[in-house]
């Protein structure tokens, strides 16, 4: 990969020196800080599969990768430190969205794993997402059950004594077509709706699983819909106990929402950065962009928006790691207030911008097709409402919390 203009660690701003990180988070930033700078190449990329997998071995290969698995098996930490992976995000989204992507799906694809998956399973697919070798992917969207995961019709039935068969498709499906294996949920049957739900782990070349449908969005990303036709699996590969796949896909989001709002800071502090050069660079009316009071109005309004959104983020990070069973509303508050500030912290920058914003090849435009997709994948914003209002309602009325 070709060489970018080094951004350098100053792109945090003085985020590092807050009581929430430690020396050793520090260190990992710095040293992926000089890496992304050194190794990342921006822009189009024709070829997003090859592009995507590149990323993957290019990280693994850095050993940036370690932060998504347990330290049991190659990782960083003795399990996922939260904090370290809401770094790397933001750390490469303010760099390259696609260098973001290829990580958080290794994390993303494999939390499940991490978390509720055998030791004989975490000890054959961790090492190998942890060096690069292996790509993941998460299968828990459906064209008719998108937020609401209850609505799930994809089956898993038992096939004999020691298999499952699963039967349904799933859509909107991040890496698919280029993942090693899929984490899928599939309708178990133990209880109704939520609670009838298991997890399962897929290898992507076992008979009965196809890719269906290649999907094209805004911002390039490797996306497909999957079908499973009578797909037979052993019944070893469930991913926790029978019904217990909610469970699993609300701890792994528990964990990785938080990392989607620091991939959204990411982009909003490139943006603001980009804004401040190109204000203090573009020469009109006598003087430069940034003299005018306006436009010092917006980039005041996007630092605050910057901040605020930082602050939310690694208050769920470290809120998470310090042992807390469950960050349900912190996480949501993080992604809702990050997604939402960066979008519009971007379109301010695109405004500022003017014809340059909207043209392909400059770094705002590209921000603005990758940051529309954040606020609507792992929990739309509404849903993240959905998530915090009901959150404070219950703890008052139990008086828990609150």
């Amino acid at each position: 990969m070709a060489a970018s203009p080094p951004l350098g660690i100053g792109l945090l701003g003085d985020t590092l020196a807050w009581p929430f990180f430690e020396e050793r988070h520090r260190l990992f930033a710095a040293t992926l800080t000089e890496w992304a700078d050194a190794t990342l190449m921006e822009g189009a990329h024709d070829d997003v599969d090859l592009a995507c997998r590149a990323r993957v071995a290019a990280l693994g290969q850095a050993q940036f990768l370690r932060a998504v698995v347990p330290a049991a098996y190659g990782g960083l930490s003795e399990r996922l430190d939260v904090r370290t992976l809401c770094l790397a995000r933001e750390i490469l989204a303010a760099r390259d969205g696609l260098a973001d992507f290829a990580f958080a799906m290794q994390g993303l694809g494999t939390g499940s794993i991490s978390i509720a998956g055998s030791e004989a399973m975490k000890a054959r697919i961790l090492p190998g997402i942890g060096e690069g070798r292996r790509i993941a992917a998460f299968a828990l969207s459906e064209k008719e059950a998108g937020s609401d995961v209850a609505a799930m019709a994809t089956t898993a039935v038992p096939d004999g004594n020691d298999h499952v068969r699963i039967d349904g498709e799933k859509s909107w499906i991040s890496n698919g077509g280029i993942a090693d294996h899929y984490v899928v949920f599939a309708r178990s049957g133990e209880a109704p709706g939520a609670r009838g739900l298991s997890a399962y782990l897929v290898e992507a070349d076992n008979p009965g699983l196809s890719i269906v449908e290649r999907i094209d969005v805004i911002a390039p990303h490797p996306l497909a819909t999957l079908r499973f036709d009578a797909c037979r699996i052993p019944a070893e590969n469930r991913i926790g106990g029978p019904g217990d796949g909610f469970k699993v896909a609300m701890a792994t989001l528990d964990i990785f929402r938080a990392t989607v709002g620091a991939a959204a800071l990411g982009f909003a502090r490139r943006a603001l950065h980009e804004t401040v050069s190109h204000a203090n660079g573009r020469k009109l009316f006598g003087g430069t962009l940034g003299d005018l009071q306006l436009s010092q109005a917006a980039i005041a309004d996007s630092a605050c928006e910057v901040d605020a959104a930082a602050l939310l983020v690694y208050r769920a990070a470290w809120t998470k790691d310090q042992g807390a069973a469950r960050v349900t509303r912190e996480a949501a508050l993080a992604k809702l207030v990050a997604t939402e500030n960066a979008q519009k912290v971007i379109d301010r920058a695109v405004q500022i911008f003017g014809g340059l914003g909207v043209t392909r090849g400059v770094k705002v435009e590209e921000l603005y097709r990758e940051i529309r997709a954040l606020r609507i994948y792992e929990g739309a914003s509404e849903v993240q409402k959905v998530v915090i209002a009901r959150d404070l309602l219950k703890a008052q009325a139990t008086g828990v919390g609150g």
